[in-house]
């Protein structure tokens, strides 16, 4: 059974931003279409309601979001495990045009900090959107970007200017 006109054309026109998040938290092209195709998979089993919805890009994109944040979180243990075996490899990809410091700086953060810090300056989302995507409160996101620029700002040497909105 083919999928509605309505859902392929949400599907065109959110698939690209939704993996360029993903593979920002993820740090993995290959994982982060993974996830997205997952995300999009749970939106055409609930198509019949969020169609109704007035944002159904919004409803796939946070659910991506979660599936990246647990995806981290497993992958994480996973490689503290992996790390007493054996000396963890990073090998920096190319795909999107940012500084490897920059890339390594993120990768370093906190799975919570590194989403609403590509949310924010990648995709220069408002907190509000963020928040709403989240599903937290605006002043948990500023929170989270306040320690995120904190850390990134130690981890590349720089200052940080207090005023996050």
């Amino acid at each position: 059974m083919r999928p509605r006109p309505e859902f392929e054309d949400l599907f065109v026109e959110e698939y690209p931003h939704v993996v360029r998040t993903v593979f920002l938290v993820l740090q993995d092209e290959g994982r982060a279409e993974e996830v997205t195709q997952d995300a999009f998979v749970q939106l055409l089993r609930h198509w019949s309601k969020v169609r109704d919805y007035d944002r159904p890009g919004a409803w796939v994109r946070r659910v991506a979001i979660r599936l990246a944040v647990r995806t981290a979180r497993r992958e994480q243990r996973q490689a503290a495990m992996l790390a007493r075996l054996r000396p963890q490899q990073v090998q920096e990809l190319p795909v999107f045009p940012i500084a490897p410091e920059t890339m390594a700086a993120i990768r370093a953060l906190p799975v919570k900090e590194r989403v609403v810090v590509v949310l924010h300056y990648f995709e220069d989302r408002p907190v509000e959107q963020i928040a709403d995507l989240l599903d937290c409160t605006k002043s948990a996101v500023k929170m989270r970007l306040s320690r995120a620029r904190h850390h990134l700002a130690d981890l590349l040497g720089e200052e940080v200017s207090s005023h996050v909105g």
